[in-house]
């Protein structure tokens, strides 16, 4: 399949994409957060896609357990400027990390091509129209409130994300610009974690292309029992491993480094 997001050629299955994370919070899991500092953010952007970042996801709430929601208005506050910069001053597509709808208008007003929603639409639908009338690429992500599955944690993950994705498509938005996400850290145990990255290749079967993000993620840090500052060989293993068996985009806080990792991983498959 290939996919136009953002006037960029897009093809999935010929190579790995590297996302690069762009925290606008205060309180990111990472510890790069940038708070409301929109010169820091816009020099990061530029600085990951010169490093190789295919595509630049910028957050303006903190996704971490426990962290302290924030009203819409502070959410575009924070992500509003920031994206019509990165979209002034990088040649890359613009991803609006946000399940609110209010604040992915403001993102897309702004230039974003790409919605990702950690919430795989069900807390917030209309999302799919708007990437559906506004031409963008939509990531659609496995979650769940608490960590109990009654059956099987991979097909739970299929059917949540094969509903998502017929919500997507019943909206209009074009299957090569549907993403899904299996969730990686959200509404999962540590062990949950490595069930999904062990049988990644499942995935494969709903037919769209696959983005996953373990980045600096705790269960790295569990395994290794090291802080978030000294993940990245960890990362870069999971980084591997979710290419191996068929990841398209890998969405990253350590670009250059992933982007090595990403070239040698590709080659292997």
């Amino acid at each position: 399949m290939i996919a136009d997001i953002g006037g960029r050629r897009f093809e999935w299955g010929s190579r790995t994409y590297v996302m690069g994370i762009i925290n606008v919070t205060p309180d990111s899991f990472s510890g790069d957060g940038l708070g409301s500092d929109e010169e820091r953010a816009v020099s990061q952007g530029v600085r990951m896609m010169r490093e190789g970042a295919d595509m630049l996801d910028v957050g303006g709430e903190s996704t971490r357990p426990g962290h302290q929601p924030i009203s819409t208005g502070e959410e575009i506050a924070r992500t509003e400027g920031v994206i019509a910069r990165l979209v002034r001053e990088t040649e890359v597509p613009i991803s609006i990390d946000t399940y609110k709808l209010e604040v992915a208008e403001a993102a897309v007003a702004a230039g974003a091509t790409m919605l990702n929603d950690i919430w795989g639409l069900t807390r917030s639908p209309a999302l799919a129209q708007l990437a559906s009338s506004r031409g963008c690429a939509l990531v659609v992500m496995h979650n769940q409130d608490g960590t109990d599955y009654s059956g099987d944690l991979m097909d739970e993950i299929k059917r949540f994300l094969r509903d998502s994705i017929d919500r997507g498509l019943g909206a209009g938005v074009p299957r090569e610009r549907v993403l899904i996400d299996p969730g990686i850290g959200f509404g999962k145990t540590a062990e949950d974690n490595w069930v999904v990255m062990r049988r990644l290749e499942e995935l494969r079967e709903l037919g769209q292309p696959i983005l996953i993000g373990t980045s600096r993620k705790s269960f790295i840090g569990k395994a290794l029992d090291l802080p978030v500052d000294e993940r990245i060989e960890g990362t870069a293993a999971t980084v591997t491993a979710a290419i191996l068996r068929g990841t398209d985009v890998v969405r990253v806080h350590d670009v250059r480094e992933m982007t090595r990792v990403v070239r040698i991983a590709d080659r292997m498959r």
